[in-house]
């Protein structure tokens, strides 16, 4: 089964919390503190693999949690580190943010577009520090460290969008299954009848010159941009391939279509579903000519291919246009024409290779500018006014170092009003108006603020 979009939520791995500890020896009644730091925990890594097809692994899993970091313990033992989650997924995944409570997707995360390429979508947490990194001239003997660091979690899209150099797209029956099976090794269903094809089909063309993958879309109808027969759902699958192929059946099926009018249905839905495939470089084949009696059908096609290739270029017929002037013909039942597209194919697929290759090595590796972003969207925060004397704090960096929090433990309390002074949480408060005695919530717990802090100063947390 062909399971081509999935929505699945990701955790990363909690921190191990780091441990409070002194030593502790024969003749050494006052050791000096000796706890070790909490592992890190395991992050959520979606991989592109070679040799998986499809989405089916997460059809009926959707929840993921990597696993947690180790505590720390005495004698300066650190806790070992979660382990990765790997979720492989086929090449050509798009990676994208989604939104459960309003069944959307969002911001892209990644784009697998090679085997081998990987990003993470769930950070494990920070294992806690253990009381020996605390201590200062003035904190000989911390009593405090830290706990470890919640994981990030969240919703993720998959929808995989097939890897082909070529689409081979159409009206149903158009015989566009039949092309591919006589082109390469796929045998994929064929019958005489609309809609036999309900799943992508990808075959491998082989020649002796070029290697290329094909896909077979299955038939296109009128509307289909905007989701009729199944349309978006088969469209999508167009939009990797770097040319078009359209295949339009001369005979005009069993309804006695009008195989010029076909083909313009065929480019004004690409065109609707994406202006770009529109001007993506393409060719028309004119199938089943082994059927007599269609020799106008396929004068009239020729002709309006060649307007349309010299309307892309402005007119001018000296200039190479996207859309090849000439009309192939082909019968799939009997093999005519089939070497031959085969090499016009791979010709062009060779070009475009290349071209793709040079514009590639200069973009940046998509690991890289997600976690830049989320970096950089964890350090804000912002301060809302709830009712008179009552603010929430909100955002991820300021919400974590709260629950890292030992509430227990008064110097860990006073350690965190410290980091939040640092981060400038005080500043903003001020600035939006909070006096002192006025509530401050930050997720779970609320804090009696206070404006001016002295380093003996700590927050009285209490649960809310």
């Amino acid at each position: 089964m062909f399971i081509d979009k999935v929505h699945i939520h990701a955790k990363g791995g909690d921190g191990g919390a780091g441990c409070m500890s002194f030593r502790r020896e024969a003749h050494v009644p006052k050791g000096g503190p000796d706890g070790g730091d909490g592992g890190r925990g395991g992050n959520v890594v979606v991989r592109a693999a070679g040799g998986v097809s499809s989405l089916i692994d997460y059809r009926f899993k959707h929840h993921f949690k990597a696993q947690r970091g180790i505590h720390g313990k005495g004698s300066k033992m650190h806790g070992a580190s979660g382990e990765d989650l790997i979720l492989s997924v086929p090449v050509g995944t798009v990676v994208r943010e989604y939104f459960d409570d309003a069944r959307e997707a969002g911001e892209l995360i990644a784009d697998l577009t090679h085997e081998g390429d990987s990003v993470i979508v769930a950070q494990g947490g920070v294992g806690g520090r253990g009381n020996i990194h605390f201590v200062t001239s003035t904190r000989r003997a911390p009593a405090f460290a830290e706990l470890g660091e919640p994981a990030q979690e969240c919703w993720i899209e998959l929808e995989v969008k097939l890897m082909a150099d070529a689409a081979l797209v159409g009206m149903p029956s158009a015989g566009k299954s039949s092309l591919i099976s006589r082109m390469s090794a796929a045998r994929p269903k064929i019958a005489d009848y609309p809609f036999t094809t309900l799943e992508p089909n990808l075959g491998v063309v082989r020649s002796d010159d070029y290697d290329f993958v094909i896909a077979d879309v299955p038939g296109l109808i009128e509307g289909a941009h905007e989701g009729k027969g199944l349309g978006h759902e088969f469209l999508r699958h167009v939009e990797r391939a770097s040319m078009i192929v359209h295949v339009v059946d001369i005979t005009g099926g069993f309804e006695g279509r009008d195989p010029v009018e076909d083909y313009r249905i065929i480019k004004r839905e690409l065109e609707l579903h994406s202006p770009e495939l529109a001007r993506r470089p393409s060719l028309v084949v004119a199938n089943k000519v082994d059927v007599p009696g269609f020799e106008d059908n396929i004068a009239r096609l020729e002709d309006e291919v060649r307007r349309e290739s010299l309307a892309a270029v402005g007119g001018n017929e000296f200039l190479d246009s996207p859309i090849d002037p000439r009309v192939r013909r082909t019968s799939a039942a009997t093999g005519e024409g089939i070497e031959q597209l085969k090499r016009i194919v791979g010709g062009k697929v060779s070009d475009l290779r290349s071209e793709r290759e040079a514009a590639s090595a200069a973009t940046p590796h998509y690991d890289h500018v997600w976690e830049s972003r989320r970096q950089e969207r964890d350090r804000c925060f912002e301060v809302v006014k709830l009712e008179a004397g009552v603010y929430r704090v909100r955002g991820r960096q300021v919400e974590r170092m709260v629950v890292q929090t030992d509430w227990d433990n008064e110097e860990a309390i006073a350690f965190l009003q410290h980091r939040l002074k640092r981060l400038g949480v005080d500043d903003a408060l001020s600035a939006a108006g909070a006096r002192d005695g006025d509530e401050i919530r930050i997720v779970g717990r609320a804090f009696e603020f206070e404006s001016a802090l002295t380093h003996e100063d700590i927050y009285a947390g209490l649960d809310v």
